[in-house]
């Protein structure tokens, strides 16, 4: 599970926000077995389990690229106070149940953006597979970005606590792995025998600031108009 995000007001095209982004190391965090490793330089940055400045910078960049992918979608709606942030399943067909678990949380949990399953037009997708470096999110470079299911992982853990927490990189939070097993963005940080997949009080409200704030910057620096 993974990362955060630069200045949304500093760069919003494309390129901008994905201009500095450097290899970042991984995922969900494991305890014992490393299921992280550094990602190849060569590769998608992807945040990981460390906490470097790297990693929440890589992080940062993935939530700038959804949320701007996302309010460019609805930029011709005036007056918008929920963001709709729109996924895809159809490169993960094994995890659709927790997906949906994990959409029903976190849509249940916030108010200022909201998750939907979308057939065309995603700003993420979701993907599976098996990787070294467990489950992740990333970016692809291009405003969009995806979340990547690793099969083992998904058996050790539990599997909706894996998918909520690589979607609230989505939303903006980073890893915390030295949290308790009461707090989402702990990851694998309090082992295996933890199975919650619930965001605390306290990442509840930082995904509305932060979902609030970036409308109200782009209202106020009339970007909303100029993507139209």
């Amino acid at each position: 599970m993974n990362r955060t995000r630069t200045s949304l007001a500093a760069t919003l095209g494309a390129t901008a926000l994905l201009a500095s982004l450097a290899a970042a190391p991984t995922a969900f965090a494991a305890p014992a077995p490393a299921l992280d490793s550094v990602q190849p330089a060569s590769a998608p940055a992807v945040s990981g389990y460390t906490g470097s400045a790297e990693d929440k910078a890589a992080t940062r960049q993935f939530f700038d690229a959804v949320m701007k992918s996302a309010l460019k979608q609805q930029a011709a709606k005036p007056g918008i106070q929920v963001v709709t942030v729109r996924y895809s399943t159809s490169r993960a067909p094994s995890f659709r149940s927790q997906i949906a678990q994990s959409t029903q949380i976190w849509n249940s949990s916030v108010s200022n953006v909201k998750l939907q399953e979308s057939s065309s037009g995603a700003n993420f997708e979701y993907r599976e597979g098996n990787d070294s470096r467990g489950s992740y999110a990333s970016t692809d470079g291009h405003g969009r970005g995806y979340i990547f299911l690793d099969y083992r992982q998904n058996q050790q853990y539990n599997s909706t606590r894996v998918t909520a927490h690589e979607t609230g990189h989505v939303l903006g939070l980073p890893d915390h792995y030295s949290g308790p097993c009461s707090e989402l963005m702990s990851g694998g940080g309090p082992g295996t025998s933890c199975t919650n997949p619930y965001p605390n009080a306290q990442e509840r409200q930082r995904v509305n600031a932060l979902w609030a704030n970036g409308i109200a910057t782009l209202q106020n620096k009339g970007v909303l108009t100029k993507v139209r």
